[in-house]
């Protein structure tokens, strides 16, 4: 990005890849014994389930980049 130019934090780089990790956040949550309120307000969540859900998305993401990475040098 240029001088003067930001990016929301809630903005996807790949707006394709949203529905998957809409699933995924549900999954997540619903591993975790969390329910993701329906009407999308989180203002009511715990911050400590957000965290948790949060930081499982991100090591399951980190998971599939690195099984990616590691079937780019095995082949």
């Amino acid at each position: 990005m240029g001088a003067g130019q930001s990016r929301s934090s809630n903005q996807l780089v790949v707006p394709q890849a949203n529905q998957a990790l809409e699933q995924l956040k549900y999954e997540v949550a619903q591993e975790l014994g969390i329910q993701i309120p329906q009407d999308g307000y989180y203002g009511f969540m715990a911050t400590r389930d957000t965290g948790a859900i949060g930081g499982h998305i991100t090591r399951r993401l980190v998971q599939i980049a690195e099984q990616q990475l590691a079937g780019k040098f095995t082949r």
